[in-house]
Parts: structure tokens; C-alpha cells; sequence
């Protein structure tokens, strides 16, 4: 029978998820910001209105592709291309930070992950719980995500050199893609439009139904997080073997039953480490033996400080604005509707 003196509910209010929270909220707010201000952006170059504001580099941070092949680029060719600067920064951020500890962006930051998680949280809110796929059909649905990451980097790594990635990176479709993504939110089809609402009714039952199996961004985050050296352990000796752990994660990790956490799924959420009521028997840290413990207020630290480091970098070197003009975006903007901002017509030679 394991020992259970000096147990205590030390953390009753559960401060590491009410960081996270205010974390979370402080990056959706940031990104609701960035949205007005290129919402206003676009439609003064239309001429329908909005406001003369210049263009928030921080709209880059929702173009991966673009940034996936900036990033590859830039290890053929050793420069940062000019289009689009910000997202290869955003991207050298996140990756970082993923090193550091574990796929945290996407419990910490990711904007998407945030919404799918209170999607999640709203469903079992209304059928009591959430409900999980049998484990024979998960791990396949799981691979779906990695497929879709292969084909990325098999398109991008594969099949393309520097002098194709550069020709797409300068071509009239690259220089106006975040322009051409607000669109095809702005106008949604009805197809797009039931493809998001199953999406939605899928989160609703079976909790970050999109971050889990169809996500590349959270492959490639989870497979860059094995490296990173800090991962949950449980102490076998204080533990009550309660299950609470493994019952708040989000992930469905089978945190009781491991002494350490070595999933590509695990976001260092802290959500576990809440849940514990044995103090210090779930901790983050590098391994067993390890005194230094990163407790959740260094997780935040960890995930604001690197991207607030990395982001300010690249605005300190001037790496952060797009070379684009505003007197050539305006130009685009307003032919945006011509054949060369099509994808298929995305390397034709500029005008």
C-alpha cells in the first residue's frame, strides 16, 4: 500500500489554469486587434471605407505555408526573404518555444487552440462529458495530421530549391495571400460554411476534435516538443493513484499510469499538475531526479518571453515588414480578382 501522509489540497483554485487563462485571453485579444486593424486596412485600399493604417505584419502569423517555405529558404539560401518576414519569425518562435517545453503554443498561445478547447468545454457542459473515438480508430485518425504534414514538407522540401521557393515567395499570389485568406473568410461559401459548422458540432463532442487529428501545425509542434527536455513525472511513491490527472487532460494522456510523459500530444498545459492533490508528485521538469521543476508561472514565462524575444528581434533588425509597399498592395488589392493572384497561377511572372 503506497504511503498518502501529507496530503493537502495546495492548489484548490487551480492557479496555473487561471494563468493560462489570462494568457490565452491576452493573445486572443491580441489577435482580434491585429484582425480589426487589417479588416480596417483592407477597406480603405478597396476604397469602401476603414482607415488609413498600415498593414499589421502580425497577420503573417496566419499564413504557415508561406512561413514553412520562408523557413526552408532560408536554410537553402541563407537570407530572409523580404515577403512576409514576420511569419518566418513567428514560426522560428514557436518552434522555439515547442523545444523549450514541449508543443506549449498550442495550449498557451495558438488562437485556434484556444476556441477548439472552450468548444470542448461548452460540450460537456451540455452532454455531461466528452466523448473519445475507440482507441483502434484513434491512433489512425491521429496519423491524419502527420499525412498531412508529410505531404506539406514532401511538397516544399522535396520539391522545390531555392530558386522555385524564391520565384513563389516574390509571385503576385505570395505577396497577397494574407489579403486573399481574409477574403475567402470575409465571403465564405456555403460548402466552407458546413465544413466549419462539422467541425464545430465534432469539437462539441469529442474535445479539440481539429487540434488532435487534423492539425499539421500540432504535428509538426509535437514532433519538434520530443526534443525538448522537460516533461511531466509522476512520483510512483506519493501518488493515490486518484486518476484526476488523467481525467483533466486534454490530450486523454493516461497520466497515472506513466512515470513519465513522453507523448507528442502533451502541451505542458499544467492542467494535471492542477488537478494533483498531492503536492509535487506531478511535476514538469527534466527528469526524475532533477531538482529544478518548472512550475506553471515558468511555463508562461517560457511561452510569452521567447515569442516576445523572437518577434522583438526581428523588429529590431527590420525584418519584420513586408517589403510589399503600401502603394503596391494598394495596386493588388484592387485587382486582387486577376488570374495571377490565383494559387495555380501563384509563380507567374510579376507584372
Amino acid at each position: 500500500m503506497k504511503k498518502i501522509k501529507h496530503i493537502k489540497s495546495w492548489r484548490p483554485s487551480g492557479s496555473g489554469q487561471q494563468l493560462r487563462f489570462w494568457v490565452q485571453f491576452a493573445f486572443i485579444l491580441l489577435c482580434l486587434w491585429i484582425g480589426v486593424e487589417f479588416t480596417l486596412w483592407v477597406a480603405w485600399h478597396q476604397g469602401s471605407g476603414g482607415i488609413a493604417l498600415s498593414r499589421p505584419a502580425g497577420v503573417e502569423g496566419f499564413l504557415p505555408i508561406s512561413a514553412l517555405m520562408s523557413l526552408y529558404y532560408f536554410f537553402l539560401s541563407g537570407s530572409i526573404h523580404p515577403v512576409h518576414p514576420a511569419g518566418l519569425f513567428i514560426l522560428f518562435a514557436i518552434i522555439a518555444m515547442s523545444i523549450l517545453v514541449k508543443k506549449s503554443f498550442c495550449s498557451w498561445l495558438c488562437p485556434i487552440g484556444t476556441l477548439s478547447e472552450n468548444i470542448g468545454e461548452f460540450g460537456r457542459k451540455i452532454f455531461g462529458r466528452n466523448f473519445g473515438v475507440w482507441r483502434w480508430l484513434d491512433y489512425p485518425l491521429r496519423s491524419l495530421k502527420y499525412l498531412m504534414l508529410g505531404f506539406l514538407f514532401y511538397v516544399v522540401f522535396f520539391g522545390m530549391d531555392a530558386l522555385s521557393l524564391g520565384q513563389f515567395l516574390s509571385s503576385p499570389y505570395n505577396k497577397v495571400a494574407d489579403v486573399k485568406m481574409f477574403i475567402f473568410f470575409r465571403d465564405i461559401s456555403q460548402f466552407s460554411l458546413i465544413v466549419l459548422a462539422i467541425l464545430v458540432a465534432l469539437s462539441l463532442v469529442i474535445r479539440n476534435f481539429w487540434c488532435r487529428y487534423l492539425c499539421p501545425y500540432g504535428a509538426l509542434l509535437g514532433l519538434t516538443g520530443l526534443l525538448s527536455p522537460f516533461r511531466i513525472t509522476r512520483n510512483t511513491d506519493s501518488c493515490i493513484d486518484c486518476a484526476k490527472c488523467a481525467k483533466v487532460c486534454p490530450n486523454r494522456i493516461a497520466v497515472d499510469r506513466l512515470k513519465v510523459v513522453m507523448s507528442d500530444e502533451c502541451t505542458s498545459c499544467m492542467a494535471c499538475v492542477d488537478a494533483c492533490p498531492v503536492r509535487d508528485t506531478l511535476q514538469l521538469k527534466a527528469s526524475r531526479k532533477s531538482r529544478f521543476v518548472f512550475r506553471s508561472a515558468w511555463v508562461a514565462a517560457a511561452v510569452v518571453g521567447v515569442f516576445l524575444l523572437v518577434t522583438g528581434l526581428a523588429m529590431l533588425t527590420g525584418n519584420w515588414k513586408s517589403s510589399v509597399g503600401e502603394a503596391e498592395y494598394s495596386r493588388r488589392i484592387q485587382d486582387i480578382n486577376n488570374p495571377i493572384y490565383q494559387h495555380n497561377q501563384g509563380s507567374a511572372p510579376q507584372e
